[in-house]
């Protein structure tokens, strides 16, 4: 049995690379081979037919929860993984909300294991900022970082205090891990449900103003400016939030976003035909906030895509408005989601790749992921940009089948993923010869 794969007659797109051709791409050992025109040097491979397909590399989401501790019946490392391969994904980054949270090294060392041995693709813990993601005391930072943690976040809250924030992104600086921040002023929140604005009046709820989000963008782009620390941004929802990274950025802080395809795609009118499908933190924006969104995308002041992938029950869901959880599940229709607005012109190709790829691994510092450069991990998406098919919850790998997408046909469908060179998602119109 071959223990070689040709990856034959794709068009190979790698924005790290700017390649964008028809080729044949060679993995073996786990490895990216050879990438070329003709048969390769090496004569003993099997051979996955790609032609009419796009070949990147595998799709890299910096924000997901796999609700693992404590909220298995939501989601698992196991059910995550093949929910991710299933999109696209060869490597996810949990975030640390979980019961207990990841802010140790136990907790570290707990979902590495769990992921070594029931996930099929690479995991990345996430540590948290603070002690308990009660924003009061700084965690051990560098003991999380020694046992695999790649970022920091208290995700699901901001960090509250200052100081804590400031010192950790003095660590950021002098460690090279970026310090993400879920940017959400809870003074300003209160109950919100929806976006401030009419939508939230006609549903008689209270509103989620943008300036909770924009002040605590302000404020860690200042901290970023004065220690010199690393601050990624949160699933970025608003207009000012967009301008405020802009000007950072032009003014050398060292600051980072990222944006969900749910906030380029959808609007806060879209919750009025899906409830508490689309009620999601941050809200759902206003039509301008996601034009914003969108022109930031395509002018890289926003450097990634990630799902902010949040699985629920249904009966999270299935509840008065109120008492709904927060979440969309995202992580098998986010490609379909973005070819969407490929397929309108609103988004090019090849920055969509990139900010699943080259850009979360540079943002998170991993220069062999995120591309096709021989000798990287082997881990490849292949996609259909034009294969049409119907979004049906209760057919999608995660436990979590909250998505305001139910019935709605997508272009844009994976075909196959493969991870470290192994198949590990294949659509059954596909096939390998000579294995």
């Amino acid at each position: 049995m071959a223990d070689a794969l040709l990856v034959r007659g794709g068009r190979i797109i790698d924005p790290s690379q700017e390649i964008d051709k028809t080729a044949n791409l060679l993995v073996k050992d786990g490895k990216i081979a050879w990438l070329g025109e003709g048969n390769p040097p090496d004569d003993d491979f099997a051979v996955l037919d790609a032609g009419g397909l796009i070949v990147c590399p595998g799709l890299i989401d910096m924000h997901c929860h796999l609700r693992q501790p404590g909220g298995e019946k939501k989601e698992t490392i196991a059910s995550g993984t093949w929910a991710a391969a299933r999109g696209g994904f060869t490597t996810v980054c949990c975030m640390p909300n979980t019961n207990p949270p990841l802010d140790n090294e136990a907790m570290m060392n707990y979902v590495r294991t769990v992921a070594a041995r029931e996930g099929i693709i690479r995991v990345f813990p996430i540590g948290c900022v603070s002690v308990g993601r009660k924003g009061e005391e700084l965690a051990d930072l560098n003991e999380m970082e020694m046992n695999g943690a790649v970022a920091f976040s208290d995700d699901g809250s901001m960090v509250r205090n200052d100081d804590v924030m400031r010192r950790a992104l003095e660590y950021s600086r002098d460690f090279n891990r970026p310090i993400i921040d879920h940017c959400e002023d809870m003074s300003l929140t209160k109950d919100g449900q929806v976006n401030e604005g009419s939508v939230a009046q006609e549903m008689g709820l209270p509103g989620i103003p943008a300036s909770a989000e924009e002040s605590i963008v302000k404020r860690d782009i200042e901290l970023a400016k004065e220690t010199g620390g690393h601050v990624h941004i949160a699933h970025v929802s608003t207009e000012g939030s967009v301008d405020l990274i802009r000007a950072a950025k032009e003014n050398g802080v060292h600051v980072t976003a990222e944006v969900t395809p749910h906030h380029l795609t959808l609007t806060e009118a879209d919750v009025l035909k899906y409830g508490t499908l689309a009620k999601v933190s941050p809200p759902l924006r206003t039509k301008q906030d996601t034009i914003a969104l969108l022109r930031a995308l395509n002018d890289a002041v926003i450097d990634i895509v990630a799902t902010d992938h949040a699985p629920h029950t249904k009966a999270d869901k299935d509840c008065p408005f109120e008492q709904a959880a927060f979440g969309i599940s995202g992580l098998e229709t986010a490609l379909g989601s973005l070819v969407g607005l490929i397929l309108k012109s609103e988004l090019s190709l090849d920055n969509m790749i990139a900010a699943l790829t080259v850009g979360p691994a540079h943002v998170l510092g991993y220069a062999k992921l995120g591309t096709l450069e021989i000798g990287a991990p082997a881990d490849v998406c292949l996609f259909d940009l034009h294969r049409e098919w119907t979004v049906d919850p209760e057919k999608l790998a995660t436990k979590g089948k909250n998505t305001p997408l139910a019935g709605r046909k997508l272009k844009g469908k994976v075909m196959a993923t493969t991870y470290l060179g192994n198949p590990v998602y294949m659509d059954e119109g596909l096939k390998i010869e000579g294995r």
